[in-house]
């Protein structure tokens, strides 16, 4: 007798709160086709009007490739610094470091605003010295987002540290290897799911980052939720719906990709 079994009202109760979460989501597809000119549901005629204005629309595309390079580039970065950053941790592993994840993990505490209004200050005050890393540009808005993610990625970094056995490095050393050695060709290829997991974290992390970039961009840098934010601050746009439509779509396509590839996996292991 399985004691953990879900009873039949915890499977409604989940299935109603995940009805409640998604139907707002569901309501922003019919309103992508709608034919008119501001956000609505459509009556009668289904349109395209305004997936073709979006693809058309060079500030939608141009949005959406600084997105992803801001994104893809400040994952990589904070991937690389919460890698680094556990692994010095995990080889030390004295009082001090405990102090140094406390240090790391300060701007979780921070509130959104106060954070957005220290990387104005300090991108503005960068662009007098170096202006191609200060205020509205894209080097400087990678440099902000790494600055605010890292935190999330060295949390999922440690936890994934955590589960290494420490005999392998041992057995590492007492075969004759060094530091960089063991590193390289023990501990790194027992990281590499956790690091593509860190990835994908903070590049979500980056991707709907809109309150910091609010403060640190004006003109010349305008990302995907900055173009979607002044959209619907300004007029209303309905490609604002289009978009969404195609993040969800692609969001649940990576779902089931990702699912499937677990099933496949599993049935490799267990045939």
């Amino acid at each position: 007798m399985n004691i953990y079994r879900v009873g039949w009202l915890a499977k409604l109760l989940a299935l109603i709160t995940m009805g409640f979460l998604m139907l707002p989501l569901a309501a922003v597809i019919p309103v992508s086709f709608t034919g008119k000119r501001y956000l609505s549901m459509p009556e009668g005629d289904w349109s395209l009007r305004h997936y073709i204005a979006l693809f058309n629309s060079s500030e939608w595309i141009g949005s959406i490739m600084n997105s992803a390079i801001v994104a893809i580039s400040a994952a990589l970065l904070a991937t690389l610094l919460s890698t680094a950053f556990v692994i010095a941790v995990w080889y030390r592993n004295n009082q001090w470091t405990r102090w140094l994840i406390g240090l790391c993990m300060l701007p979780l505490i921070v509130p959104p605003v106060v954070s957005a209004m220290v990387l104005y200050f300090m991108t503005t005050n960068v662009s007098h010295i170096a202006p191609s890393l200060g205020y509205d540009s894209l080097p400087g808005v990678i440099l902000a987002h790494t600055l605010l993610i890292v935190p999330f990625g060295v949390i999922n970094m440690l936890v994934a540290i955590s589960r290494v056995d420490r005999r392998i490095e041992l057995a590492a050393r007492n075969l004759g290897a060094g530091l960089w050695q063991t590193t390289w060709m023990v501990l790194l290829p027992n990281l590499r799911l956790s690091m593509l997991t860190t990835f994908l974290l903070c590049f979500i992390l980056s991707w709907e980052e809109i309150a910091v970039t609010l403060f640190i961009t004006s003109w010349e840098v305008i990302t995907l939720p900055r173009q979607i934010w002044s959209g619907l601050r300004d007029n209303v746009d309905p490609v604002v719906a289009a978009i969404s439509t195609l993040l969800i779509i692609l969001t649940l396509t990576l779902l089931f990709l990702r699912m499937a590839i677990q099933g496949w996996r599993a049935g490799q292991q267990h045939p």
